[in-house]
């Protein structure tokens, strides 16, 4: 198995009191939301039982409102004054190269809460981008010239999954982009994205950089790849299909998308964030921590049936029961696409279980509708035994099946 190469270019500096600020605000609006869950749980409980027409419904709302209301409001004072204090500590706290570790945390972040941090404005809300070597590329054409100066014409662009960030690609000193550079002479081109948003979200923003990418790439792009790992490859084919909307130059170069565990009919952990939603439900005494089910992001509620479009989840409660209703999408048929499943399993059997996170039916888009199964050919399908949803990353038996196909 091959090794990526390490690049010595030099990150971008991020500035500490920011993300400061942004940790700030958002532990100061946790604490906003915990008051607010625990004073209607008291509110519901001194109200009396609802069966007897919850008889000190009215004292218990006004204690409850002069109680709480005065927590939330020195809550809401201290997160002024520490915003301000940091405001003014700036220039003390200075930058740096932003790591590994801090990178992972920041997309964990952003696969939970991502589309609330970005309604929110908060500084830790992750902005798509390409990158290489954790750093993002400026899409101006004399600017990647003296990045790329070799004249690549081939693309490679891989797209991460729900949580994780470009740099999580390099697995046990293994890459996936970097090796199948060196085997065939390609560029590859790191997505870091936002999770938390809604995959179409992702898919038409990634679309508009690519096209950015394309005309102002110094050479004439020949041909582009995909390599999708989990909610990356639902990612890619939301693109694919943005890109062809608008009619975009990258999208007539597209030759290959290669999906890794990616959950086209969805995965059963977003159900069951489904189902504990509902069964607080149940009672109006538990009800208010049907809350804590709601924090789950736009992107986390995709994953429950593989949502790639707007009209899949566009009009509908994202958390209510319900059947899938996704109108079929079909693979492009001017693309060759693959597709890998993992299995815990070492044997083969009737009945596999999935890569701890992805079943193997959703990740080959089988689907017991037939209109929603996707046609990948016999020979373009592959399962990887005893390979967890992470092991996709550096499994030997996914690089050279995906080396094979790619040669």
């Amino acid at each position: 198995m091959l090794t990526p190469v390490m690049s010595e270019r030099p990150k971008v500096p991020r500035r500490h009191v920011d993300e400061l600020r942004g940790a700030t605000k958002l532990a100061i609006e946790a604490t906003r939301g915990v008051t607010e869950l625990v004073e209607a749980m008291h509110r519901d409980i001194a109200s009396g039982p609802r069966v007897l027409g919850s008889p000190l419904a009215k004292p218990a709302r006004v204690l409850t409102g002069l109680v709480y209301g005065s927590i939330k409001g020195v809550t809401n004072l201290i997160g002024a004054g520490v915003d301000a204090a940091l405001a003014r500590l700036a220039p003390v706290l200075g930058e740096s190269a932003p790591g590994r570790e801090r990178e992972a945390v920041l997309a964990a972040l952003n696969g939970v809460l991502g589309d609330y941090l970005q309604e929110t404005h908060n500084p830790l809300a992750i902005v798509m981008s390409l990158r290489v070597d954790g750093q993002s590329l400026e899409l101006q054409r004399e600017v990647l010239a003296k990045e790329f100066p070799d004249n690549e014409t081939r693309l490679l662009i891989l797209v991460h999954g729900s949580s994780m960030c470009d740099e999580q690609w390099q697995r046990n000193g293994h890459d996936h982009g970097a090796a199948l550079a060196e085997k065939f002479g390609l560029r590859p081109i790191y997505v870091q994205y936002n999770s938390g948003l809604h995959v179409s979200t992702n898919g038409a923003e990634l679309a508009g950089l690519l096209e950015q990418l394309v005309c102002a790439w110094p050479v004439d792009v020949e041909e582009i790849a995909l390599l999708g790992h989990s909610m990356g490859g639902l990612v890619a084919r939301s693109a694919c299909v943005s890109g062809e909307r608008a009619g975009h130059a990258w999208r007539r170069k597209l030759h290959k998308m290669v999906f890794l565990g990616t959950p086209h009919h969805g995965a059963p952990l977003e159900r069951g964030g489904q189902w504990l939603h509902f069964l607080m439900g149940i009672s109006h005494y538990s009800a208010p921590l049907g809350r804590l089910a709601k924090i789950r992001s736009a992107g986390v509620t995709d994953l429950r049936y593989g949502n790639v479009l707007d009209e899949h989840w566009r009009g509908l409660d994202r958390f209510a029961l319900g059947k899938d209703n996704r109108t079929p999408l079909p693979l492009p048929t001017d693309v060759d696409c693959f597709a890998i499943a993992g299995t815990t399993s070492s044997t083969m059997s009737a009945r596999l279980p999935g890569d701890g996170l992805v079943p193997i039916d959703s990740a080959l888009g089988t689907h017991a509708r037939a209109e929603l199964t996707l046609d990948f050919r016999e020979d373009r399908r592959f399962i990887a035994m005893g390979t967890g949803h992470l092991d996709l990353l550096d499994s030997s038996l996914v690089f050279d099946r995906v080396r094979d196909w790619f040669g």
